[in-house]
Formats: structure tokens, C-alpha cells, sequence
């Protein structure tokens, strides 16, 4: 990791940004203005593709000495070797920061969520913070992608070792890693794939967590099993290489089927909230293709996940990955996952609220202080985004329709921008060079971010009115809020509502932020403040007029789900998607922006690609159709005793920096080692079953 001067450091950060002078008429859309330099910025150390992992089979393979005496020499479990698939995952000493490493220790993670169960691919939340991608495993992998060059990115393999293309690109032959199994030693095949296909990403009752759906993978794709080690993906289109970004998480990491199809309503007489609800926080040992399998829960307490004695990555010494024992989830809230981290009680936090960087900073600049800390690009955005769904997605009352209606007004979504005083937003939040005035659109950190095709609207309250009085509001009853027309919704005030996630600390405070620069306006916005699995929940249904939506990655990465830059099918815009019908009732801008998208998708030529997000970012940003609150930069704060961290890890990119950083590679050195490990040599025990067994 990079590490700066204390002093230097910390006098830069407080420094307050300069004031910016915008030469256009404030009325005017223009450019945004230039991000203020920030210094504590990290380096990322790029290496080629090639040479992060491998597949093959090594002379000899090994563990740690406590599993063979304890298990293997018992007959608890199989030699290692016949744990393992035929060519097992290798990762490449040549890009471990530290190398080949030992076993034993803990990381001791802290969150603000909590889980709702353990079936993933069913809709279930295991309560972020990386757990989910600790357990689960998908066909390809993006996340390590942050350290390849822009000109050599294509997702690494993974659950899929191979790939190839027919002649014509309408068909994509994917080999599975043959010989792999579930944590439970249950066969891992091609009928994982098929069940996840068929009976969850097709069936309509089924909504997969990070919202897979036929769309996600072209329209009119289809998948078919050619024998246990080999499927067959057929497209409409040739060469989509995109989708393979798809194919990684969290869109295409399948469940244990031997486990979830037993209890799917296919298959049973469950109905889907029961196939949904069948492995809750309390049903230990769920089979994993991750790292970790769940062996403890705790309510509001903890959760305790121990190695996967089936782990299907070595090192190239033949050592059976991971490293770490044992892995913590702290169950308590998001704010104090930075608190811990920086003190040194907890080992790992993505430092995203930027309400306490300043004491991370002082705390991290202490020569004694235990963990580390590097800042990464401005990839933390916030948006506020508008419903547009005008065809009963959520079944809204009069008043929210009338609201959608008012958002597929373009001079009502100006209205909105140009009442956001912007840099306020972000000064609320933090003061110093962290956050940015962001219009909308791409992260300003993405490498195919273009400030010139980017449209800005600065704050002028004056020119706002002007535009909410085109889209026909006016205060008719002298309230200080604007009324709907007299034929719609009765004429009453208008009144939307804002769906925020009460969990982050930064959520709540941009959105109360929203409320008070809205009421200027003459709008009155009421906060719907839920957990994140609820938030979840009303997001996913439909049922929100505006929400506050920290960015996910299509705006960061790009090419990682692409598909949801826009509602390119019924379900893979967050803003807009189709009723019972399947259809998505499009805008003008809308359908520009989904043909963009498409001929993205398509497209082979890099050149080609960045004209097009060019096009895309004119089309976004110029016709609101989402609204930038503030971007900023995020940290990793990792404690100091834990080797093979990458330089330069972005806490978000491809994906969080949980995944990006490889966790199965964490290691630490034996002098470094702490007394942590709750179920010290012990693995986990069968489906069902109380926990970790001796």
C-alpha cells in the first residue's frame, strides 16, 4: 500500500476547497466543475491478466496439520488430494504482495446489516459486508480486475475454468472445474447451473438478490447442460463478450441444488416464501463454493464462518486455500465498522461514510495506530433517483401516480437538479477536498468517464421555480407548496416520498439534506426510512416515489453490469422496470440510452466502446434520468498484521474491496498471529446440523 507523511498529509485534508467560479449563466447546463485535487489518493499496481491464477494439477497438495490429524487420520474426511478437483484454481506467487503464505488467524469483520437466511440465489440477504461473497462462488470473477489494464480486462475464470466461441459468436461453450465439491462434499456439476437457470433467473416468483433476470444475459438467451462439466450458452446476438461480466457476481453464482431444489414449489408443496424462507440465520453449515461456511449466528451478536475443507483453490506450493481459519461478522452497525477497524477491534472496513474520515485520518497518521489506510478514486456516488414507471410497477395509489407522471416531465426532473445546491450536500456531509459536484451519470473515478460529454446543471432556485411552473405546479392554496393541477389528485400538495436506507448515516443525511433544499423549491418530501433488507424490498416492488441510491457498479465499472445503465428489459433498470405485462413504458431519452447500451454490449472495438459511453453520459446527464447528489473517494482500512493486501485496492470498482483484495489469500504471519479463532480446529459439520464439529 502507499503511505504518505503524516503531517503533510493531514495539513492537505484540511485545507477547505476553494470556491469554484462557473463562467456560465447558473440557468444554463454547462460542464461540472474540475473535482478539487485530493492527495492522500493510492496507486494501483497494474499487472497483465495472465498472471493472477491458473488451472492445474500440482504434485502434491496440503493443509493445515491440525485437519490431517484431526480429521483426515480419523476418517472424518478424505486425503486432501481427493478433496480437490482435478485441476484445481491456482493463484500465482508472482501477484501475492507477500507471497506464498501460513495458516491460521482470524478476520474480524463489523456491519450494520443482518441476515435475513442463508438462500442467496433465493432473494435473501446475508446481511452484506462481504458475506455473500465469502460463500458464494461464481462462474467468472471481475473484482480482481481493479490491477489489469483497461486494454487487457476480460473476467477472469473461476467456478467456469474455460470458455470458447462458436464461429459465428452465437453460441459460448463454458468448461466447469471438474471435480469440485459443495463444503458438505456434495458433487459440484452442470445441474447447479440448470437449477439456478431455469428454476430462479426464469421463474418470475423468484428474485435472485442482486437482481438476476433473463435480461441480464441478452434477450432470448438461452442455457443448456451438455454433460456435467460443460454448458452451452446460445445468443441472439454475436460475440456478446459482455455478458461474461454478467456471469460473475452477483448474477451468476449458483446455490447448492441438491439443498434449495427439494425445497423449491417446482418441486415441493412449498409456496415460493417458503422455498425462500427455508434456510434461515439459524440453519448452520449451508453448503458453500466459498472460502468460509457459516457455523455460528448470534442475533445482533456475531457470525462465525469456518474454513471450507472442500476449497477448491491452492497456492502454487500446493498449499489448499485459504489461509484464514476463521472469519467474524460483528453484528452491529456501519458507522462503528470504521470505529472498530481504526482502533484495531475489527480488522476490515471499506471507509464509505464520509462523515468519519477526518478522525480515520488522525487516528491512521499515529505511528502506533494498528491499522492501515489509503484512499482510492472518487468511485462513491450518491444519486437521487426518480420513479418512472407509469405503468402500475407497485401498484401505486392516485397520489403516486400523479408523482411518476411529474417525473417523466423533463422540466420538472431540471426543476429538481437546479434546487440542489450541491456542493452544500457534500460540505454537510465532510469539509476538505473529498467530495465533488456530481450532476449524475458515470463516477468521475470510471475510466470511461468524460467531463466535456457530461451536463451539468448548477443550482439556481430562481430558474427552478421558473421550471416547475412549465410542468404546470403552482402554490394555489399559498402553503409555500406547489399544488397539482386542479384535475389531478385533487389539487392537494404535492407530496413524494423518499426511500432511504436507515442503516448508513450518510443515506439519512443526504436525504434530509434533499427535504430541506425541496421545500425551497416548493416541493414537500416526506423520508421513508427502512433497513436495508426492507429498502431492498421496497425498491425491488416498486413501491417508492424518489429514492437516495449509493451507486453500484455499471456506473463505476461500466462493463460490469452493463444492463442496468438502463431499463434494457423488465427488470434491470432500479428505477424503472414493467408491471405484470413485461413491458417497460420507455421515454424518448430512454430508448437512445437502451440502444447505446445494446451496441455497447456488442461492440468488440474499445475505441467504439468509449464513443458510445460518451453518447450514453451526453444522454443520461442531459435528460436527468438520474439526479447526482455527491461523489467522493473511499478508503480501505485493513489492520497492519495481514499480508498480500494489492496496492492501490479500490474499496469499490468491479466489485467491494472484500472480493477485490482476495481474502483467501489474506494471510498472516505466525509472530503477527492473534488468539481469535472462536472454533479453534474445528470444521464445519453437516447441513442443519448445531455448528462446527471437533
Amino acid at each position: 500500500m502507499r503511505h504518505f507523511r503524516p503531517i503533510g498529509l493531514l495539513a492537505a485534508l484540511t485545507i477547505a476547497t476553494s470556491a469554484i467560479a462557473i463562467s456560465a449563466y447558473a440557468a444554463e447546463p454547462t460542464v461540472p466543475p474540475v473535482p478539487p485535487v485530493f492527495p492522500a489518493e493510492g496507486k494501483i499496481k497494474y499487472v497483465e491478466r495472465s498472471s493472477i491464477l491458473e488451472f492445474k494439477a500440482l504434485p502434491d497438495y496440503h493443509e493445515p496439520s491440525w485437519v490431517t490429524d484431526k480429521f483426515v487420520k480419523t476418517g472424518k474426511l478424505p486425503p486432501v488430494k481427493d478433496r480437490l478437483p482435478k485441476e484445481p484454481l491456482v493463484y500465482k506467487s508472482g501477484n501475492m504482495p507477500d507471497g506464498v503464505g501460513v495458516y491460521g488467524d482470524t478476520l474480524r469483520h463489523v456491519i450494520g446489516g443482518r441476515p435475513e437466511g442463508w438462500n442467496y440465489t433465493g432473494g435473501q440477504s446475508q446481511g452484506w459486508g462481504g458475506i455473500d461473497i465469502g460463500l458464494s462462488e461464481c462462474l467468472t470473477r471481475t473484482a480482481p480486475l481493479f490491477q489489469v489494464e483497461a486494454k487487457d480486462t476480460e473476467p477472469l475464470p473461476n467456478l467456469a475454468k474455460s470458455w470458447d466461441w462458436s464461429t459465428d459468436g452465437h453460441k459460448l461453450t463454458m468448461h466447469l472445474i471438474e471435480g469440485a465439491k459443495w463444503s458438505d462434499g456434495a458433487p459440484f456439476n452442470a445441474d447447479d447451473l440448470m437449477f439456478y437457470w431455469e428454476d430462479e433467473v426464469n421463474d418470475r416468483n423468484v428474485s435472485p438478490l442482486n437482481g438476476a433476470s433473463p435480461d441480464t444475459f441478452g434477450a432470448g438467451t438461452t442455457l443448456k447442460k451438455i454433460d456435467d462439466y460443460t454448458v452451452e450458452w446460445t445468443f441472439k446476438e454475436a460475440f456478446p463478450k459482455q455478458y461474461l461480466y454478467a456471469m460473475a457476481y452477483g448474477t451468476f453464482c449458483p446455490g447448492p441444488s441438491h439443498i434449495l431444489k427439494p425445497q423449491h414449489p417446482k418441486y415441493s408443496k412449498n409456496t415460493y416464501d417458503q422455498f425462500k424462507n427455508a434456510f434461515p440465520p439459524e440453519f448452520m453449515n449451508m453448503p458453500v463454493m466459498g472460502a468460509w461456511v457459516p457455523v455460528e449466528y448470534r442475533s445482533d451478536d456475531i457470525i462465525v464462518m469456518r474454513r471450507n475443507p472442500y476449497y477448491w483453490k491452492v497456492d502454487e506450493k500446493g498449499n489448499q486455500l485459504p489461509y484464514l481459519n476463521e472469519l467474524h461478522y460483528k453484528l452491529s452497525t456501519w458507522a462503528d465498522r470504521d470505529v472498530q477497524a481504526v482502533a484495531g477491534s475489527g480488522d476490515f472496513s471499506n471507509l464509505e461514510q464520509p462523515e468519519n474520515f477526518v478522525a480515520s485520518l488522525k487516528r491512521a497518521a499515529q505511528s502506533e495506530a494498528p491499522a492501515r489506510l489509503a484512499f482510492g478514486p472518487r468511485l462513491i456516488g450518491y444519486n437521487l433517483q426518480m420513479n418512472f414507471s407509469a405503468n402500475g410497477w407497485g401498484n401505486p395509489d392516485a397520489r403516486a401516480q400523479a408523482v411518476r407522471d411529474l417525473n417523466r416531465n423533463e422540466s420538472f426532473r431540471k426543476a429538481v437538479t437546479m434546487a440542489l445546491d450541491r456542493k452544500a450536500l457534500g460540505e454537510s456531509l465532510v469539509k476538505g477536498p473529498f467530495t465533488a459536484i456530481y450532476p449524475g451519470g458515470l463516477s468521475s473515478g470510471s475510466a470511461f468517464y468524460d467531463r466535456s460529454s457530461t451536463v451539468y446543471y448548477p443550482f439556481d432556485l430562481a430558474a427552478a421555480k421558473a421550471e416547475l411552473a412549465k410542468a404546470g405546479l403552482k402554490d394555489t392554496d399559498g402553503d409555500g407548496i406547489v399544488n397539482f393541477p386542479a384535475g389531478v389528485n385533487g389539487g392537494k400538495d404535492v407530496e413524494i416520498t423518499l426511500l432511504v436506507n436507515s442503516g448508513y448515516a450518510t443515506d439519512k443525511s443526504l436525504a434530509e439534506g434533499v427535504v430541506a433544499q425541496m421545500e425551497k423549491l416548493g416541493l414537500r418530501v416526506i423520508i421513508n426510512a427502512l433497513d436495508g433488507n426492507q429498502r431492498d424490498d421496497a425498491n425491488y416492488s416498486g413501491r417508492f416515489d424518489w429514492m437516495v441510491r449509493r451507486n453500484s457498479t455499471e456506473l463505476a465499472s461500466v462493463v460490469q453490469n452493463t444492463e442496468q445503465l438502463a431499463p434494457v428489459g423488465p427488470r434491470t433498470s432500479w428505477n424503472h422496470r414493467a408491471a405484470s405485462d413485461g413491458m417497460v413504458d420507455l421515454m424518448p431519452f430512454e430508448k437512445d440510452m437502451v440502444d447505446i447500451v445494446g451496441k455497447f454490449t456488442k461492440s468488440q472495438d474499445n475505441g467504439e466502446r468509449v464513443a458510445l459511453m460518451k453518447q450514453f453520459q451526453k444522454i443520461s446527464t442531459g435528460h436527468l434520468y438520474n439526479i447526482g447528489l455527491t461523489e467522493y473517494p473511499g478508503a480501505l482500512i485493513i489492520n497492519k498484521r495481514f499480508s498480500n493486501v494489492p496496492a492501490g485496492t479500490p474499496i469499490f470498482l468491479f466489485n467491494w474491496a472484500e472480493d477485490s483484495i482476495v481474502r483467501e489469500r489474506l494471510w498472516v504471519p505466525a509472530d503477527k498471529q492473534g488468539k481469535y479463532e472462536l472454533f479453534a480446529e474445528q470444521l464445519p459439520g453437516a447441513p442443519g446440523g448445531a455448528g462446527p464439529i471437533k
